[in-house]
């Protein structure tokens, strides 16, 4: 199964400068729990963005940079078809970023795990529109800003129809 994990706000923003633009604990607890012990893919901008790889996660960086070196237990591919034919076939594989992954990734996904940051910010970045004749809402979690959350959220799935 191929996922796809981002946090985006109204206006689908997902970042500025290869940095996210807010700081939800909570957000980054639940990316933990789905994606711990899974095959993760990304682009290399967002790997970049990272100061080292993520704890018990398998890293495909996806990357047109011949010999573009990695830590052990990180792999690399072309693009999205052969970071794909690394993973399990049987396992659920997250798509984790960036802007440009995600659009290569939305057609062909079986699930989105979106959290809807209820704020409009400035962003370079961009998570796809969500077509809902194609993509099922089936869970919906709504967390109201505090002291740790300067934004209220809401953790969507959504599964393809």
């Amino acid at each position: 199964m191929l996922t796809i994990i981002a946090a985006a706000s109204e206006n689908n923003a997902l970042g500025k400068d290869n940095q996210l633009v807010w700081h939800l604990p909570d957000d980054f607890k639940r990316f933990k729990a789905l994606t711990s012990g899974h095959f993760i893919i990304m682009g290399r901008k967002t790997f970049e963005s990272f100061p080292k790889p993520l704890p018990n996660r398998t890293h495909i960086i996806i990357t047109r940079q011949e010999n573009y070196e990695v830590p052990a237990g990180c792999f690399v591919a072309s693009n999205l078809t052969k970071a794909i034919a690394l993973c399990p076939i049987n396992e659920e594989v997250f798509i984790i970023g960036g802007g440009e992954i995600y659009k290569q990734s939305i057609d062909i996904a079986d699930k989105v795990e979106l959290t809807r940051v209820h704020t409009t910010v400035e962003a370079d970045t961009f998570f796809p529109e969500i077509d809902t004749n194609q993509w099922e809402l089936v869970f919906e979690e709504f967390h109201p800003k505090d002291e740790k959350h300067a934004f209220d959220f809401t953790f969507l799935t959504y599964v393809r129809r």
